[in-house]
């Protein structure tokens, strides 16, 4: 059976090392993506976690850097914590960043997802939030505002 996969693509008025700091920057995710901060030293092989910024101790999704080729190409695995090392309910993430004419073009693949779970319904609804609110930031200094109030989880 094959896996599910989502795709979003976004074009931002930035440059490629904006877009790359804004994934890679706890400092800037927390801004953009429910109060959470990507949390790694970006180097392959290396451990990777999304977690509440104000309270580290609360972990939403965890992986290995798969890839990292700065600032055009981040892949990294993704599952919640109670699922890591289940290679069934682990799923990857490409990040694509390119130039295209005077912007970036910012492609996520999320791929090899489990049918009919929880994790691909959330992301389907989850992604487009967050890219979008990572575009404003981007373009604008301010993220959306439904993006910046602490949640348990993001809405699904």
């Amino acid at each position: 059976m094959t896996k599910p996969k989502f795709v979003y693509v976004t074009y931002i008025a930035t440059t490629r090392e904006r877009v790359w700091k804004a994934l890679t920057d706890s400092e800037m995710t927390k801004e953009y993506w429910w109060r959470r901060a990507n949390v790694s030293d970006w180097k392959v092989g290396s451990a990777w976690k999304h977690q509440d910024y104000d309270d580290p101790r609360l972990v939403d999704i965890v992986g290995q850097v798969v890839e990292s080729n700065p600032p055009h190409r981040l892949v990294v695995t993704w599952a919640r914590p109670v699922d890591a090392g289940n290679a069934a309910k682990t799923s990857r993430v490409t990040y694509q960043i390119e130039p295209y004419a005077d912007v970036v073009r910012l492609t996520v693949m999320h791929e090899e997802l489990e049918p009919d779970s929880d994790m691909l319904r959330g992301i389907t609804s989850g992604w487009p939030a967050v890219l979008s609110s990572l575009k404003t930031f981007l373009e604008t200094g301010k993220p959306m505002s439904t993006m910046t109030q602490r949640r348990d989880r993001p809405p699904e």
